[in-house]
């Protein structure tokens, strides 16, 4: 009744403007998760391992969370069809709550811990991409990743040494803080009001089938391969992350060299900004195309390198191309999104995470039955230079600012 009456300065206030989502908003909801994930990054491993007592049944266990991940989040968009987008952005936000205090339990109950937090990862990560691609424009979009690195660097870099550190204090103590890091994390993001995100919709409906939106992304080239760039790019990681450390042991090399090293590595994201001002000036293409070039070489020196030393030389320097990946490598996929299509999309591309996970496992034991760990690296190098073969079909011109692209243009 009084509501015509009601100015419209007062419906829609100047603060509910000034609070609308940018760069920084979506930049400071992923260095707010990246402290809960940081901080339990190498507490988890070692929780397993202390309440199944053996690797492979720990290793089984995250081979299965794999898949249930996987799973998951491809089914996120039907989801996202009966659940609004900031309910289940708020959903992942209590799920790492639930799982932090689960991992707080201690015993079995870690396990329970490792699948909620692992399906709040997927979570809010499907939806802040959908809310990134709702609010930032396709020129925005690299100084959005790199903000958003750059936020996380510091959780990344001091989070898995701070996290054990913790737990040999009080093996509760990093789930704890995980936990309240939880809570702030929820708090600022419906401060944010990102609400639903934008509506848009297509002139007929959604296809019934959940698992129809695959579809689409295999009719459309560009999102294939900026899907693979993103596995591949994972997969290099985990040669990094996971088999360097045991490079290192079975060499006779100190056992905290590979976490050290991770560690002065993701201190390489405070750069991002740096490297972003490159990507500019070049393109994402030159940018793709350098990262997978000079990572796939470092990782085959590894494979070929007679030196324990010079091999982990080797893949120290290819992590730092693995970071200009990091900032580059998700672009073309993220440019070449429809906006109808945003949810489905971001579902997708999330499930690099869970697909790399799984492949990089799976082809890893293989090729440990008949070769070293070296082989693992060699494999690696060889993904990645297929990438780097791949990305030359990229437009020259990707990610250059449109200022830019009319001078180039009119040099031509």
């Amino acid at each position: 009744m009084f509501e015509r009456s009601i100015p419209e300065w007062l419906r829609h206030p100047p603060a509910a403007a000034a609070r609308k989502p940018g760069a920084r908003a979506f930049a400071t909801l992923s260095g707010i998760e990246a402290m809960i994930r940081g901080t339990l990054l190498s507490v988890f491993p070692l929780a397993m391992y202390e309440a199944l007592g053996d690797a492979r049944t720990v290793s089984t266990v995250y081979f299965a969370v794999g898949l249930v991940s996987l799973t998951v989040g491809l089914l996120l968009p039907w989801i996202n069809r009966a659940v609004p987008r900031r309910w289940l952005y708020s959903a992942g936000a209590m799920l790492y709550v639930l799982g932090c205090a689960a991992g707080a339990a201690g015993g079995s109950w870690v396990v329970l811990a490792l699948v909620a937090c692992t399906l709040a990862t997927v979570t809010c990560f499907i939806c802040l991409n959908a809310y990134v691609l709702d609010y930032v424009g396709k020129n925005d979009l690299g100084q959005t990743e790199t903000l958003r690195m750059f936020y996380s660097a510091l959780s990344w870099t001091a989070g898995p040494v701070s996290g054990v550190a913790l737990m040999k204090f009080w093996a509760p103590l990093p789930f704890l803080l995980g936990m309240i890091f939880a809570g702030i994390l929820l708090t600022v993001f419906w401060w944010l009001r990102l609400g639903n995100g934008r509506l848009i919709q297509k002139a007929r409906g959604p296809a019934p089938n959940p698992l129809a939106f695959l579809g689409r992304f295999f009719a459309q080239p560009r999102l294939i391969a900026g899907w693979l760039f993103a596995v591949l790019r994972s997969c290099g990681w985990w040669g990094y992350i996971v088999y360097l450390p045991l490079y290192a042991v079975e060499n006779g090399l100190p056992q905290s060299l590979g976490g050290t090293l991770a560690s002065i590595t993701n201190g390489f994201l405070f750069v991002t900004p740096l490297m972003l001002r490159w990507v500019q000036r070049r393109s994402v293409r030159t940018a793709v195309r350098t990262g997978f070039a000079c990572a796939a070489l470092g990782f085959g020196l590894a494979a070929l390198s007679p030196l324990p030393v010079a091999a982990v030389a080797s893949l120290f320097a290819a992590s730092a191309f693995l970071i200009l990946l990091d900032v580059s490598g998700g672009l073309p996929f993220l440019m070449a999104v429809k906006p109808s299509e945003r949810t489905e999309m971001a579902a997708v591309y999330s499930s690099f995470r869970d697909v790399s996970g799984i492949l990089t496992p799976g082809i890893g034991a293989l090729v440990l039955l008949v070769a070293p760990i070296q082989g693992i690296f060699a494999v690696v190098s060889v993904g990645l230079a297929s990438m780097f073969v791949l990305a030359g079909r990229l437009h020259p011109l990707l990610g250059v600012a449109p200022a830019t692209r009319r001078s180039r243009r009119a040099a031509v």
